[in-house]
């Protein structure tokens, strides 16, 4: 049995750094001696833990010693056959997976509300995705994940499918039991991967949803950064399958990776490990007691509600997420930047929700908290608002007809916005928060997704890489006549 009080990482990089070791290695600051001083007490602490591969401190990329004990303790944790700390978010694992299951041509199925690093992760391994739709819930409107039906009938319609590719929990907490669908692909030798991106502390005990990895998926990606005490961009992989080879997921990491890791991310790694599984039961017995009182007192508030599935609906949410949508004449946006004005920062707001995630630890400013949020609101009258569904992947199961021999019979377009539809898109549409994009290359434009889309720029939201969308309209593929004359 392995000792979870133990921190072998990080332990290992603060006896380093008592030594005060003299420097002739890289980073340049030289455990923080050379550093501008206006910022040197601010760093300082850190830099000392910012270390590289010099001897007795391993390296990620060939762990042998602190390294490889601190991701054994991490695969202890998780019930995983092997785990692995990653330091460029779950970005990097999400290509990394998909680079290990997929080829040049290979054909994926992956839930349409995935992250944009998953539409990039198909384009670098070339492989042509099958999108399935989720659904969603009719009460709130949000996506509730793919159904077992769907995934049969994707599989009847493209048997030759190399991996399933899920993301659960959603970016609102919306969580969904993927047994069914793991044990059926696994009938037919297909490993399912999953983005846990928002689930790092899933399985932390009763009361909180369980792990993709406890339910058999192969490939696992969970930002410890999001949930856990970690520093941002510290994630993990975990690797469970007979499907996948795990040789391949380790050269797909140190590709993708970068050969100078950054030592404190991977040391508050191992703390985020041992902080979470060092949590006793009574504290987690508080931290939902926390989360329960706290969604009761936001309840109080006339000019909000706060989000509850349908009782029919068979999916969960994550007790550390709290969604609210707006009743009362502001838009989600609105209300943010009242509460940003109050130095209030929620994590997510859009024309009609706010997402708010709670900390992994008893929450005792709940009272506080929603009397600040009521005293901004209590201007604004209440009043009904129709409850939108912001449905993405209209299809139920869709693919995009714009392959490179395609794409190469044609022109590329601006067009302004409310005159796109029907046309085909040629560039990501990202929404940010929560980076799920609204239109894919390939994707056809919608009525409702230009309706969607004027919406959110109405409540102004912000689009990633799209600062002036409204003046230069949206990027679209056109017939290219000169090379159909070519014909």
């Amino acid at each position: 049995m392995l000792n979870q009080r133990m921190t072998p990482l990080y332990s290992k990089v603060i006896e380093h750094a008592r030594e005060n070791p003299h420097s002739f290695h890289v980073p340049g600051h030289k455990w923080g001696r050379v550093f501008p001083q206006f910022a040197k007490e601010t760093y300082e602490s850190v830099l000392r833990l910012d270390a590289t591969e010099i001897a007795g401190l391993d390296d990620l990329h060939d762990a042998q010693f602190v390294i490889k004990e601190a991701q054994q303790l991490l695969a202890n944790v998780y019930g995983a056959n092997t785990s692995y700390f990653l330091v460029g978010g779950s970005t990097v694992g999400n290509l990394a997976m998909l680079c290990s299951v997929c080829s040049k041509n290979d054909i994926i199925l992956v839930q349409r509300d995935s992250h944009k690093s998953v539409i990039n992760g198909i384009q670098l391994a070339q492989a042509e995705a099958i999108y399935l739709a989720p659904d969603y819930d009719e009460k709130t409107g949000l996506s509730i994940g793919i159904g077992l039906a769907t995934v049969k009938e994707a599989l009847n319609s493209y048997p030759n499918a190399k991996a399933i590719f899920l993301t659960n929990p959603s970016y609102y907490g919306v969580t969904i039991d993927l047994r069914e669908i793991i044990e059926y692909a696994h009938t037919l030798g297909m490993p399912v991967l999953v983005d846990e991106a928002h689930g790092a502390h899933f399985g932390v005990g009763d009361g909180f949803p369980r792990s993709a990895i406890s339910q058999g998926a192969d490939l696992v990606v969970q930002s410890a950064h999001k949930t856990l005490p970690a520093m941002t961009m510290g994630s993990y992989l975990h690797f469970n399958s007979s499907f996948v080879s795990k040789k391949t997921i380790e050269f797909y990491l140190q590709t993708l990776q970068s050969s100078s890791p950054s030592y404190p991310i991977m040391a508050s790694l191992d703390l985020a490990r041992h902080y979470m599984a060092n949590l006793k039961e009574d504290e987690v017995l508080s931290i939902l007691e926390s989360s329960r009182k706290f969604r009761a007192q936001l309840k109080e508030i006339p000019q909000i509600t706060v989000v509850e599935l349908d009782e029919t609906v068979n999916s969960t949410v994550d007790p550390l997420k709290v969604t609210i949508r707006t009743k009362c004449e502001l838009t989600g946006i609105d209300i943010q930047g009242l509460l940003e004005d109050k130095g209030l920062f929620v994590e997510l707001a859009n024309e009609e929700y706010l997402l708010l995630v709670l900390p992994l630890a008893p929450f005792h400013q709940s009272e506080q908290i929603v009397s600040l949020i009521r005293s901004v609101l209590k201007p604004y009258k209440p009043i009904d608002r129709k409850i939108g569904e912001k449905k993405i992947g209209i299809q139920k199961i869709s693919s995009f007809p714009f392959k490179k021999e395609t794409v190469d019979q044609c022109k590329i377009e601006y067009i302004p916005i409310e005159q796109a539809v029907g046309y085909f898109i040629a560039e990501q549409i990202i929404p940010y928060p929560p980076g799920v994009p609204l239109l894919i290359p390939g994707e056809i434009i919608t009525n409702e997704t230009i309706e969607t889309l004027l919406k959110l720029l109405e409540a102004g939201a912000k689009f990633q890489g799209h600062t002036n969308i409204k003046q230069t309209g949206l990027k679209v593929f056109t017939i290219d006549d000169r090379k159909e004359d070519e014909k």
